[in-house]
């Protein structure tokens, strides 16, 4: 297991008329966890990992994205709601795969 601690900016993301909020992980990060990866991959190339934002900690899975050149982390509701964040605030974020 690799895990990376690191300040992301928040983002939104809008299709089919729902809002998600993403995070880019570093590109360091990111080709770490690329190298890193064995075996049959996810769908769409998913990886899971454990994050934690502020005293919020939840498993999800990061996926790679080509428009932005790395992997993103998608931030659930409730989390920015129980830490009181939201797009565009930077926040820090510890990534760990699982």
């Amino acid at each position: 297991m690799a895990h990376f601690t690191f300040d992301a900016d928040l983002y939104l993301w809008e299709a089919r008329q729902q809002t998600w909020v993403f995070a880019d992980l570093p590109h360091d990060a990111a080709d770490a966890i690329e190298d890193a990866q064995r075996g049959p991959r996810r769908g769409f190339g998913a990886v899971k990992v454990e994050v934690t934002l502020g005293e919020t900690v939840w498993r999800t899975s990061i996926f790679p994205s080509k428009d932005r050149g790395t992997y993103i982390v998608p931030v659930k509701r409730a989390v920015l709601d129980a830490e009181g964040v939201k797009p565009p605030e930077t926040v820090t974020l510890r990534v760990e795969t699982v």
